[in-house]
């Protein structure tokens, strides 16, 4: 970029417990005296320094102290870097005032964002002016939704090149999972509910598959919340509780993307269990599974351990149908526990490619496809353990 600044990418939240884990990434991957210039940020520069030396960074990885209830502060952090990578969340509580701050100075921001409505919130008010300032702002770089959202934009590439253009339906199919949602998106899912709770216009965003597309409602939309039968998939599929999220961002990039997939273009994303009896009691068990709205669910700073986040994984299936019954499979699998292993690489990648790749995306307020595409696949595919393939 043409604009000097002291670093390339900050990482705000360096203290918690995933932030922790991309300035551990970041360390191991791109050390702190080669082509990408980082910093760690955080509230206290004693936890900072204690942080640093427990993820083994080296000596001189530099600090900056932020706190988001100092506005002064968050701007004075966005206007030292050409990105910051947010872990801090829920962002409805604690990112509103970052955001002003990135779209003030110019600045592009990454988050982990599953949170529609504070979403749908900060495009009312900041989308127009990003564009203006030049801020990509860029939601939803973790789990939510950059398998989901980038598995889509390469199936519809893949799809262009077999059958010569775009497929109007895809099916995402949760194949295999292990690991843990973190602490961090049941706390985002609280407040989201809390929020519903006090204003039904929160509930109605919610509602909404179109939410995150002012000025446009598409075709209508499956639905995803029911236990069935698929007898192409011959397995049982129950709901994905992520989907909520996913299918907002899906339907912003196909806008963003000048609706290349089509203005009827639908999606749904669910969970294969299996066939049987067996499938659709765990179908059943899935579907009723409260666990991460509950007292028991993962506080933000908790995670798994080392051990846990290292044999995770995830497998996406994307189902292309077209019409005369053209029909693509693609592939998308994650090394690593899904919610903080494989996040924690998906964003630091995200923040690096907005900065040293995709430096031709103007301003604006996006999601990952459209601001970064292929180069980010590339990126992803490179050094962050995952697949894209076209399977059939």
């Amino acid at each position: 970029m043409s604009v000097s600044k002291e670093f390339d990418v900050i990482v705000y939240g360096a203290t918690g417990f995933t932030g922790r884990l991309v300035a551990e990434y970041l360390s191991n991957q791109y050390g702190v005296d080669g082509n990408v210039k980082w910093a760690m940020a955080g509230r206290s520069e004693d936890k900072l320094n204690s942080v640093r030396a427990e993820i083994g960074a080296p000596e001189n990885t530099p600090f900056v102290v932020a706190d988001a209830n100092d506005p002064a502060s968050i701007r004075e952090m966005a206007a030292r870097t050409h990105s910051v990578l947010t872990t801090v969340g829920p962002y409805q509580l604690y990112g509103s005032d970052l955001v002003a701050a990135c779209v003030e100075c110019g600045t592009d921001y990454v988050d982990l964002c599953g949170e529609p409505a504070w979403m749908h919130q900060m495009i009312k008010e900041f989308g127009e002016k990003a564009k203006e300032t030049g801020a990509r702002i860029v939601f939803s770089c973790g789990f939510d939704s950059i398998p989901f959202d980038l598995g889509v934009y390469f199936l519809q590439n893949a799809a262009k090149e077999k059958f010569g253009h775009t497929v109007k339906h895809v099916k995402g199919r949760v194949r295999k999972m292990k690991g843990t949602f973190s602490g961090g998106t049941a706390a985002s899912l609280k407040a989201t509910m809390a929020a519903a709770m006090q204003n039904p216009e929160v509930l109605e965003v919610l509602k909404n598959p179109f939410s995150l597309t002012p000025g446009f409602t598409g075709a209508e939309q499956p639905s995803g919340a029911e236990i069935v039968f698929e007898d192409d998939m011959q397995s049982w599929v129950a709901p994905f509780i992520m989907a909520a999220i996913n299918t907002r961002n899906i339907h912003r990039s196909n806008m963003l993307l000048g609706h290349s997939y089509g203005e009827d273009f639908t999606y749904d994303e669910m969970m294969l269990t299996g066939p049987g009896e067996q499938g659709q009691a765990i179908a059943k068990a899935v579907a009723s599974d409260k666990s991460l709205a509950s007292d028991d669910a993962p506080k933000p700073g908790e995670g798994p351990s080392k051990e846990e986040r290292e044999t995770g994984f995830y497998d996406v299936l994307f189902v292309g149908l077209g019409d005369n019954d053209e029909r693509i499979h693609v592939g998308v699998t994650g090394d690593k526990d899904p919610g903080y292993g494989s996040t924690s690489k998906m964003i630091a990648e995200s923040a690096i490619c907005l900065v040293k790749d995709a430096v031709d995306t103007p301003g604006g307020i996006w999601t990952p496809a459209p601001a970064m595409g292929q180069k980010l696949i590339d990126r992803l595919v490179a050094n962050a353990g995952l697949t894209f393939e076209v399977e059939a």
